[in-house]
C-alpha cells in the first residue's frame, strides 16, 4: 500500500473510532435513565430499553456508515495535500538521478518539517552542482595540462627523426625540461587526490617549525630573486601529516616568492596560537589584486597572472593542493588582497595542547628572522 492509501486508513480509522465511542458514551447515557421491560403507567407512552435500541441501532449505524465514508474521502484528501511535497522532492530526485542537478524545488508555505527537508535538498543539489562543475573543470584542465607537454615532446620527437643531421643536445636538454613538467604536474594530481581522501597518519606536528623548514628550503630562490623572507610566530602544535603541512607551506611560501615584485619585495611568513586554533599566515608584497581575482587562486590551474611558463612558475596547482591539504586537516584557507599590493593567505588548523610531562617544556615563541636577499643585508 502507498503512504497515501496507509493514511487514508488511519484517518478513516480513527475518525470511526471517535464516532463509535461517542455512539457508546449516548448509548450507555440512555441505558442509564430507561428500565428494561414494560413500563405501565398512565399517560403517554413511555419507551423501554427495547424500544430505545430498536430504534437507535439503525440510525447509529447509519451514522457510523457515514463516518467511515466521509473518513475515507476526507483522509484521501487529506493525505494528498500533506503529501504534495514530497511528490515534488520525489519528482527532484529523479531529475537529479537522471543527471539534472540544476532543478530546485523551491518549496512555498509554511517552515515546517517538509520545506526543511526541501530546502535542505536544494541545498544538497546545489553543492553537488558546484562539486560535478568543478570536477568537470578540473579534469578538462588537468587534461590540456598533461597534452600539452605530450604534444611537444612528440613534436621535439618528429622534429628529431625528420632532421638526422640535428644537435641532440639541444634536443634532449628540451625534452628533459618538458618531461620533468610533466612529471611535477603528474605528482602535483597524485598529491591533490591523496589530501582529497585523507590517507595520511596523524602525528604531533609544530606548525612554526615547519614554516622554518619550508623558509630554510626557499631561501635561495628568495635570495635569487633578491627578496627578503621575514619568519615569526608562537609555538603553534597541531594534529597531521608532517609531509602534506609541509608541502602546504612550501607551496604558500613558494607562491608568495614567485608572485612578488621583481626586486625589494618582502615574504612574511608569521604562525600564531588561537584558543582552538593555530594559524599560518603568509603575505607577499607585489601588484595589486582584485577581490573577484582573489577568490578564483584556489581552483585548481588558475593564476594570478597571465599563463606564462617559467622556471618557477609551478603547474597552477599550488594554491588548489593548500586548500585540500588545509581541508583535510579539518582546517580552513582565507586568501586575502593586500591593500598595498599582494596577497594574505591564512590558514587555520585545529590546535592541539601537549603534554608538557610527556613531551617537555616547549618554548613560548622563536625571534623574528629576517632572510635577505643580498649577502650584505643578511
Amino acid at each position: 500500500m502507498s503512504v497515501r492509501l496507509k493514511l487514508t486508513l488511519s484517518y478513516a480509522g480513527f475518525v470511526m473510532l471517535a464516532g463509535a465511542l461517542l455512539l457508546a458514551t449516548v448509548w450507555l447515557f440512555l441505558l442509564r435513565y430507561v428500565p428494561d421491560g414494560p413500563i405501565r403507567a398512565l399517560g403517554p407512552f413511555v419507551p423501554n430499553q427495547s424500544d430505545l435500541l430498536s430504534a437507535f441501532a439503525p440510525r447509529a449505524a447509519a451514522v457510523w456508515a457515514f463516518l467511515l465514508v466521509f473518513g475515507l474521502v476526507g483522509g484521501w484528501i487529506l493525505a494528498g495535500r500533506m503529501l504534495t511535497p514530497l511528490t515534488h522532492i520525489t519528482q527532484a530526485t529523479r531529475m537529479a538521478a537522471n543527471g539534472s542537478l540544476s532543478h530546485r524545488i523551491r518549496l512555498q508555505g509554511p517552515r515546517d518539517e517538509f520545506r526543511e527537508l526541501a530546502d535542505a535538498f536544494d541545498t544538497m543539489l546545489m553543492r553537488l552542482e558546484a562539486h560535478v562543475t568543478e570536477q568537470q573543470r578540473f579534469a578538462a584542465n588537468a587534461s590540456h595540462e598533461l597534452r600539452t607537454p605530450l604534444a611537444i615532446s612528440q613534436t621535439l620527437l618528429d622534429v628529431a627523426r625528420n632532421d638526422l643531421n640535428r644537435d641532440t643536445g639541444e634536443l634532449l636538454d628540451r625534452l628533459h625540461t618538458v618531461n620533468t613538467r610533466a612529471i611535477n604536474l603528474t605528482e602535483a594530481l597524485l598529491l591533490l587526490s591523496r589530501a582529497d581522501k585523507r590517507s595520511f597518519t596523524r602525528l604531533h606536528v609544530d606548525l612554526s617549525l615547519i614554516a622554518e623548514e619550508a623558509t630554510e628550503t626557499l631561501l635561495p630562490l628568495a635570495e635569487k630573486r633578491g627578496l627578503t623572507i621575514e619568519t615569526s610566530g608562537d609555538v603553534t602544535p597541531t594534529i597531521g601529516s608532517h609531509e602534506l603541512l609541509l608541502q602546504m607551506t612550501t607551496n604558500l611560501v613558494h607562491n608568495a616568492i614567485v608572485h612578488n615584485l621583481p626586486e625589494q619585495g618582502t615574504v612574511w611568513v608569521t604562525t600564531s596560537v588561537q584558543p582552538k586554533a593555530v594559524v599560518l599566515t603568509v603575505e607577499n608584497t607585489g601588484e595589486k589584486l582584485a577581490p573577484q581575482l582573489v577568490s578564483t587562486l584556489v581552483e585548481p590551474f588558475q593564476r594570478g597572472t597571465k599563463r606564462i611558463r617559467t622556471d618557477h612558475a609551478g603547474v597552477g596547482l599550488g594554491l588548489a593542493i593548500v586548500k585540500s591539504i588545509a581541508q583535510a586537516h579539518d582546517g580552513t584557507l582565507t586568501l586575502t588582497p593586500r591593500p598595498a599590493g599582494g596577497l594574505r593567505v591564512t590558514v587555520r588548523l585545529p590546535a592541539y595542547h601537549p603534554s608538557r610531562s610527556r613531551s617537555g617544556s616547549w618554548p613560548s615563541s622563536f625571534p623574528n628572522r629576517a632572510r635577505a636577499a643580498s649577502p650584505p643585508s643578511r
